[in-house]
């Protein structure tokens, strides 16, 4: 096996295949460690971070990584053991995972926010012999305590280490000797290029999350792949307030970032006045909205009294043209996917293609098909259909995960994304629109549309801040349209045939049109933060069934209920 420490379960690229990477420049032949070593030797007192516990610059941050790596050795723990991470949105985090990199531990992307049904099944699944986790991630749950009842309960955990300053924490083991022994006890064990370097975890909406493996010198191409399309510069100060371990803040801020010697602010929870505030105080040049800052920035009526100049550019999910016009800096959308798809626009591209797109791949030898739903063949032009793409940086194989596996990939190698998107040329370059998934699709009478297709519009309406499209059932036509709104503040709610009004006027096929509305103030989520469609679909099915009943069965229902 050519990689220094192969990991069963993982299914590894072909020598063949990471050759013609390594020669076209879409891996690069450096593991993360050392990219730091490298960046702490021209670097060393350029601030790499800046947190609550204040700056840190690149020769700090290596020196302190190194020891890290070293006293993890020394304590008993080997190159290839897994790590399962339980940490927030702060300095410890980025510490503990360059720890990781360098020993050739491999981190385990969980969140702190799941519990004993998520944790127990990755510790059964990838057999960790490290847990680290946050001490003050939050008041009312003691993330220490369940991480050791954890450790006790499966036999795999050796070590549990904790933020903060006890015995045995992160911060005692970073400053248990000096970086001269750390990096001599550390010569000649690095990862290789080829090596796993973290086990992600995929978005999925229901169940345990499937495991992705991602390798050293393909996540840190893909990585450069970002820099070249956002022209990232060693001038850039980033800002990043959302969940950091997972793949969205590695691959598009914290590699990109120490690949060009830029500088980047950590904030442990998004406030809208504090990332306002943190931009103005630290002239940030560059961030992105995975999640609710695209909104609440949308949200801030009084945004023009704040100083945004040094502002290069922002990058969103979608609705690029609203957070340009009211933000006033330039804006891309994204999509990306841990299965290794990243597609953005470059900041100087046209604005209808920055506007009208998703954007195109970063990746320099990605390939793309638009498939037709529920087969192989490719979709017409312009016709909407299912994205499947191929490349340096897709995952080949789910971590130990054989049945799922033989189901992932088209006959020609593809992976299928399960989302649903068109392909257009715009500004002469063909790009992607992300319209939505495939599970997301409502069929009504036949006719088969994306929700998201649908709650795009909505979200123009002036009287919502967000919507959800779910599919309802109808016993005729078997699904309709049923839409959970988020109204904003004082406003009322639209009948179903004034939004159809406006759905109609905005160009939007009446079969689209939702039939039955539900006003919520917050959409119910899954552990993993993401929207719970599934519990949508759920109580609408069961308001219906209620609303059917005579009036007499449904009050003894309601006073059984209570």
């Amino acid at each position: 096996m050519y990689a220094r420490y192969p990991i069963k379960g993982v299914t590894y690229p072909t020598e063949a295949e990471i050759a013609v990477s390594f020669n076209e420049g879409c891996a690069l032949e450096k593991s993360a460690g050392n990219l730091i070593r490298d960046r702490a030797r021209t670097l060393r007192d350029k601030i790499l971070l800046i947190s609550d516990k204040g700056t840190t610059t690149y020769g700090e941050f290596d020196r302190q990584t190194e020891v890290l790596a070293a006293a993890l050795l020394t304590s008993g723990l080997r190159p290839g053991d897994r790590a399962i991470f339980q940490m927030g949105t702060v300095e410890d985090t980025l510490l503990a995972l360059f720890g990781c990199y360098k020993s050739g531990l491999i981190p385990v992307c969980t969140l702190p926010q799941h519990r004993e049904h998520e944790i127990a099944a990755m510790i059964e699944r990838t057999r960790p012999r490290a847990y680290f986790v946050q001490r003050d991630f939050s008041p009312n749950f003691d993330l220490v305590a369940f991480a050791n009842h954890m450790a006790e309960r499966h036999g795999h955990v050796s070590r549990v280490i904790s933020t903060g300053d006890c015995q045995g924490s992160l911060s005692c083991l970073a400053t248990s000797m000096t970086y001269d022994l750390a990096r001599s006890q550390l010569t000649g064990i690095e990862p290789d290029a080829r090596d796993v370097l973290t086990l992600q975890l995929s978005g999925g909406s229901t169940g345990v999350p499937k495991i992705i493996p991602r390798f050293h010198g393909e996540y840190l191409g893909q990585a450069s792949s970002v820099v070249r399309r956002h022209r990232l510069t060693s001038s850039d100060i980033a800002l990043w307030p959302l969940p950091l371990i997972h793949n969205a803040a590695m691959v598009v801020m914290v590699f990109p970032i120490i690949l060009t010697g830029g500088t980047l602010v950590l904030q442990s929870k998004f406030d809208r006045r504090e990332f306002l505030d943190a931009i103005e105080t630290n002239k940030v040049t560059y961030a992105g909205s995975i999640g609710p800052i695209a909104q609440s920035l949308l949200d801030d009526e009084d945004i023009s009294t704040r100083d945004l100049r040094s502002m290069r550019m922002l990058f969103v999910l979608d609705r690029a043209d609203a957070i340009e016009r009211h933000v006033g800096v330039p804006t891309v959308n994204l999509y990306g996917i841990t299965e290794g798809l990243l597609m953005t626009c470059d900041p100087a591209d046209p604005r209808d293609l920055r506007f009208a797109t998703t954007g195109y791949p970063t990746g320099l030898r990605d390939e793309i098909q638009v498939l037709q739903i529920d087969g192989e063949a490719p979709a017409n032009e312009g016709q909407e259909g299912e994205l499947c793409f191929r490349g340096p940086h897709m995952i080949r194989g789910y971590y130990d995960a054989p049945e799922l596996n033989s189901t992932a990939f088209t006959k020609d190698g593809f992976y299928r994304t399960g989302d649903i998107v068109k392909a257009a040329n715009v500004s002469g370059k063909t790009s992607f629109t992300f319209l939505g998934r495939l599970k997301d699709n409502i069929s009504r009478g036949g006719e088969k549309f994306a929700a998201e297709e649908v709650e795009h519009i909505i979200v123009r309406h002036p009287a919502v801040v967000d919507a959800k499209i779910v599919a309802m059932p109808d016993r005729l036509l078997g699904e309709k349209a049923c839409v959970f709104l988020v109204l904003r503040r004082g406003q009322p709610s639209p009948s179903v045939a004034e939004l159809g009004r406006f759905l109609t006027e905005s160009g939007l096929a009446r079969y689209k049109h939702p039939e039955r509305i539900e006003v919520v103030s917050e959409f119910p989520v899954t552990r993993v933060g993401k929207v719970d469609k599934a519990a949508m679909r759920s109580m609408v099915a069961e308001r219906m069934r209620l609303e059917d009943q005579p009036a007499q069965s449904l009050d003894v229902n309601i006073s059984e209920g209570v």
